[in-house]
């Protein structure tokens, strides 16, 4: 139900405000060092956080299914848009599965439908309008949106928020229930609510001139007993997943995405975890993307890329480590090393990484480079990982490759 041109994908059918892939950037703010962010010596417990684990709210939150779902989530950026196959298919599958249970019934008629929802993930079938691919940035914002039925003036509205300082965009419809799953809507009024202004600032959109591409209708496939998730397709095929409430590492990655106060929640990340310590201090085999580090880049690309502060990190079983970069056209950064643990700390390695090369198809160019450090495992499941590295550097990293199948 997103007005086609000028609203947010979020549930309403129409194409909304654009959404874009959120780029994730090491470059962060001068940074202080509270608690998490300061020197390794002081931190030497490994918070291991399993997937199957949650705190007491997600337990009373989600049941098996509905944890399926989120965790197939887990990952996926920009809410879909750059979602691999696998991820897609893992989604689907989770998807298909709850709408095949029983959820709330009649969610339009029930309570529970109503309130601010955020968007976690959606498909998007069709072609974006051109206005959508000139909002550049907008997946760096969280995206909701709210269902009020039981009103004098039912509405269901899309929410662009920019940031708590800043402020948000509204896009608001007339609702009404057609049945016990179907919503049907017109856009009719948006608008900018700004911190800094005492007023709202209209959104200069022509719904009336718009006819049937304001209008439009949702199907709520499946919402959960708790109130806390919900599923919805929209009249253009548009499949959306949308919480109530977030699972940790969902508000961890979502404050990632928008760059602000990520020191703050990794911190308090690890704080909430720090009793989860029955899990494994291994580092984790596969595939490893760099999505922040509370260091900035340096002018050297190759120093960046030799320190593990870009691109891919690969790990063995052998005790093998790879930093892979892609550079242009094909051609890679790769360098290869090796990891011991410490005798100091059973959540800390000593890295070592001595070959590196410029590689362009089956052509290598060696480069000399070495690079020796520790590497402290702060958290670690099968999706997520946050370590302290080089130069005392915190890093987190999202695996790539899934799961290996036992």
């Amino acid at each position: 139900m997103f007005l086609k041109v000028y609203t947010t994908n979020l549930g309403f059918q129409s194409n909304p405000v654009p959404t874009f892939s959120p780029i994730f950037n090491p470059r962060t703010l001068p940074y202080k060092t509270p608690k998490l962010f300061e020197s390794s010596s002081s931190h030497r417990n490994v918070f291991v956080y399993r997937s199957n684990v949650v705190d007491k709210q997600q337990l009373v939150s989600f049941n098996e299914p509905e944890n399926k779902l989120i965790e197939a989530l887990i990952g996926i950026q920009g809410r879909g848009r750059s979602a691999s196959p696998q991820q897609l298919s893992d989604v689907t599958r989770a998807v298909q599965v709850l709408e095949g249970l029983e959820g709330v019934p009649d969610p339009t008629n029930s309570s529970l439908i109503e309130g601010r929802w955020q968007l976690m993930f959606t498909t998007r079938p069709g072609t974006a309008s051109p206005i959508q691919r000139t909002f550049v940035g907008v997946d760096f914002f969280s995206v909701f949106q709210e269902v009020y039925l039981r009103t004098n003036d039912p509405r269901v509205s899309n929410i662009v928020r920019f940031s708590d300082a800043i402020g948000e965009l509204k896009v608001e419809a007339a609702a009404s229930i057609k049945d016990g799953k179907r919503i049907l809507f017109q856009f009719d009024r948006a608008a900018f609510s700004f911190k800094f202004l005492p007023f709202k600032v209209p959104y200069p959109v022509p719904f009336r001139l718009l006819g049937d591409e304001a209008k439009g209708w949702l199907d709520t496939t499946y919402l959960s007993p708790s109130g806390d998730l919900r599923i919805s397709r929209g009249n253009k095929g548009t499949t959306f997943v949308l919480q109530k409430k977030t699972e940790p590492r969902q508000r961890l990655l979502s404050t990632i995405s928008t760059g602000k106060g990520v020191r703050e929640a990794i911190d308090e990340f690890i704080s909430s975890n720090q009793n989860l310590t029955g899990g494994q201090t291994e580092l984790q085999e596969g595939e490893w993307q760099m999505i922040w580090s509370s260091q900035v880049e340096t002018d050297s690309w190759l120093e960046n890329a030799g320190n593990g502060l870009m691109g891919i990190q690969i790990i063995k079983k052998n005790g093998q480590i790879k930093f892979l970069v892609g550079i242009l056209l094909g051609i890679k950064f790769s360098m290869t090393g090796r990891f011991v643990k410490s005798g100091h700390s059973n959540s800390t390695y000593e890295i070592t990484m001595d070959d590196a090369a410029i590689i362009g198809g089956q052509f290598g160019y060696p480069v000399e480079m070495e690079s020796k450090f520790n590497m402290e495992l702060l958290y670690s499941d099968d999706k997520i990982r946050i370590t302290r590295g080089y130069n005392n550097i915190v890093f987190v990293h999202l695996r790539m490759d899934g799961l290996k199948k036992k």
